[in-house]
């Protein structure tokens, strides 16, 4: 990539737009001979995840399964990504550009803050994310919609948030949780049922893997537990100390003391 001359600005995206506006992500909207590609165009699509504030922070949390149409495209997706050190992206939709465009998040938080020395903010991280959304509008139109969730640990207000966002780049704080998805439906009315305030860590993880079986109880398109595979939904924790993964063998207790407790009721 050849660098624009005199060029002293902190966004990465802006400079691939100055210097190498071919290698910018969300250029242009997929096509084939220069024929824009349309809502038949069959790509794997992630489905359900969430995000929720607990009492020291924020718990974010996906399945793992990625489908196309009626067809299983991966049964161990990764939906989850962290953005930096505190702050984390769920994605849902067209996997590929969506997955891109987490990857493309990280280095432009991690170029801000060797510009300037300093991090961004997160509500700074959430609007570089709402503007990459916004530019990946046209492949948007054409069926490549890329709707994620975008939480963290605010360290100025000491205290977890978490962003939804729309199709054209709008952003919206929410106060509880967010969930989204093609079982993002049923995965938020079981977080309605016990989500509070003041959930401890442990709580909180409880919390959002039931609402992630929920989900997958009621959504076809939304991945359990595969116990033969030994494939579990992904859980972060994001507190002031940082982003912890939760491991796939307390994810898998856990998922055994939920059924217990099904079965006794």
């Amino acid at each position: 990539m050849r660098l624009r001359e005199g060029y002293q600005g902190s966004s990465f995206t802006e400079l691939l737009e100055t210097s190498s506006p071919g290698l910018r992500p969300f250029a242009s909207a997929p096509s084939q001979g220069g024929v824009p590609l349309v809502g038949s165009l069959s790509v794997p699509h992630g489905t359900t995840v969430l995000g929720l504030r607990i009492e020291a922070g924020v718990i974010v949390a996906g399945d793992r399964l990625a489908t196309e149409g009626y067809r299983v495209a991966s049964r161990d997706i990764q939906k989850v990504f962290a953005t930096d050190g505190h702050s984390l992206m769920a994605i849902a939709g067209a996997a590929g550009p969506a997955i891109e465009m987490a990857k493309i998040m990280r280095v432009e938080l991690e170029h801000y803050e060797k510009i300037e020395g300093e991090a961004l903010e997160l509500e700074g991280k959430a609007n570089k994310l709402s503007q990459m959304i916004r530019q990946n509008l046209p492949a948007a139109m054409q069926g490549l919609v890329v709707v994620p969730i975008f939480a963290g640990y605010d360290k100025r207000r000491m205290v977890g948030r978490v962003w939804k966002f729309d199709v054209t780049g709008g952003r919206y704080e929410e106060a509880e949780f967010e969930t989204t998805g093609s079982g993002g439906l049923y995965a938020k009315e079981s977080l309605k049922k016990s989500w509070r305030p003041d959930l401890p860590r442990e709580a909180g993880v409880r919390i959002a893997l039931q609402a992630l079986l929920d989900a997958a109880d009621e959504d076809r398109g939304t991945g359990g537990v595969d116990v033969v595979r030994g494939i579990y939904p992904n859980i972060f924790v994001c507190e002031a100390a940082g982003i912890d993964e939760i491991p796939a063998e307390r994810v898998a207790e856990l998922h055994r003391e939920l059924l217990a407790a099904r079965a006794r009721r």
